[in-house]
């Protein structure tokens, strides 16, 4: 199985401009430069995407294991914050910070625990990160 996507950019790094468009068609043609990676500009940035994707695969990855210690969550939500910081000469992402609120009916603690870490060192996309993965995971009642 493989997944594509294509990035166009046109101009110097400060003044040009980008598009990112997905296999999917969910991103066509989605703006990015050089002020929506390190400023307020509009449009999205890699370091987004992978916050994305991050959360999505962790989140979908906790549902599977939940199951398999006898769980079904209502709603889990997981945000990822991606810190990118300029090391030396250039710009490393150097953390990425998994924050998860779930609502699971009759949730032993621990076990959730457990899942949430099997989760956070399982899923693909924290397999191909070589930052430091944090993940904060709360029950919610």
């Amino acid at each position: 199985m493989k997944r594509t996507a294509t990035a166009v950019w046109s101009g110097g790094l400060k003044d040009g401009k980008g598009n990112i468009s997905t296999q999917s068609g969910v991103l066509n043609s989605t703006q990015y430069g050089f002020t929506s990676r390190f400023e307020n500009g509009v449009g999205t940035n890699p370091e987004e995407l992978i916050a994305a994707a991050h959360a999505g695969c962790f989140t979908m990855a906790l549902s599977g294991q939940l199951g398999e210690a006898g769980m079904v969550a209502e709603r889990l939500t997981t945000s990822a914050a991606v810190t990118i910081e300029k090391v030396g000469d250039s710009f490393s992402i150097t953390a990425i910070h998994l924050d998860l609120l779930a609502k699971i009916p009759g949730a032993d603690q621990q076990a959730f625990a457990d899942a949430a870490e099997k989760a956070k060192a399982g899923c693909p996309v924290s397999k191909v990160l070589n930052a430091a993965i944090t993940l904060a995971a709360r029950l919610e009642s």
